[in-house]
């Protein structure tokens, strides 16, 4: 009997012509990829792939066996979309991959409402960012993904329908007074994720300046700390800063500069119930979610009771006496 997932492995290569894209789509390894083809050949006796250069192509076995592929992974994705739709959401499971300021922020009121309306249905949530949260949503790895774009992100794969949850502006983040993007066309930049980062270059290419990025890292609390302590200034969206806010950083807000939060699904209609019941709670409780910067926490005072002015007099006193 064939093995559905080496099916799936045969048509993503099938789709791509290259093992090493397969492995990215799939969220594979590359060995584990050719694994795959090498066991469905054996269990076929036929060879699939050809090895050209350093590239592959399909055999003309191979084409055959990947177009049927083709059929029989939607059949059954069919199969299981009609079967969510059948029970309905007395039970189930619904997965969702979101990047970390939505998780530090909506999601969990999301899975709280949801959880509210649909008590019978799981929730699996996985922290990752938009393109290889796509990447999972496409391999149906999960139901939903919640993603951001910027107006310069390059259009998501065919197949991906994308429903609008909330903007988010930009804030640029500094250790003391904010002034114009321009302002900082010296100092050193704390960039984050692949497409943050390129909205940096673009919004400091709109300022006339080409920033130096020092320091890398997709870690919205280990980016504000190096700003707090000023070796490096950054941009960062509203989320990332409602998530968690250093109290000796400043934000301006970036007029114009926005980033789109969405939720996105992978295929054709229907929309499975479970599916529709999430995206529904995503909704709700993100069409609440205020666009204005959070302000910093406050730091407390240090304590000046008497047990504490006590405590540092004996502590004076026995400095003064060489104790």
């Amino acid at each position: 009997m064939l093995d559905v997932v080496r099916l799936r492995v045969l048509a993503a290569v099938a789709k791509h012509g290259s093992v090493t894209a397969a492995a990215r789509e799939l969220h594979y390894s590359q060995p584990s990829v050719s694994h795959h083809l090498a066991k469905l050949e054996a269990e076929t006796g036929a060879k699939l792939i050809q090895r050209v250069g350093r590239g592959i192509r399909l055999t003309e076995a191979g084409r055959l066996l990947a177009e049927r592929a083709i059929e029989i992974i939607g059949r059954i994705d069919s199969a299981a979309a009609e079967l969510s739709a059948h029970v309905g959401l007395r039970a189930g499971r619904v997965r969702l991959a979101a990047f970390p300021s939505a998780l530090g922020t909506f999601v969990p009121e999301a899975a709280s409402l949801l959880a509210r309306r649909h008590s019978g249905l799981e929730l699996r949530l996985t922290e990752t960012e938009p393109p290889e949260a796509l990447r999972m949503l496409r391999v149906g790895y999960v139901d939903v993904a919640v993603v951001f774009r910027y107006d310069d992100t390059a259009p998501e794969d065919e197949g991906i329908r994308l429903f609008p949850l909330l903007d988010d502006p930009s804030y640029l983040v500094t250790d003391g007074v904010n002034g114009e993007l321009a302002s900082y066309r010296r100092s050193r930049w704390i960039g984050g994720c692949d497409r943050c980062r390129s909205h940096l270059l673009e919004l400091c290419a709109r300022a006339g300046f080409e920033p130096e990025i020092a320091f890398t890292t997709d870690d919205a609390v280990a980016v504000q700390a190096l700003v707090a302590a000023g070796v490096g200034v950054t941009v960062l969206p509203g989320l990332a800063l409602r998530a968690h806010r250093h109290p000796r950083v400043s934000a301006t807000e970036l007029p114009g500069s926005i980033r789109r939060v969405y939720a996105a699904v992978y295929g054709a209609p229907p929309i499975p119930p479970a599916t529709a019941a999430l995206l529904s709670a995503l909704s709700s409780v993100a069409s609440t979610v205020s666009p204005a910067s959070p302000e910093p926490p406050t730091v407390p005072a240090a304590p000046t009771g008497p047990g504490e002015d006590a405590a540092a007099g004996a502590l004076r006193t026995r400095g003064e006496t060489g104790s």
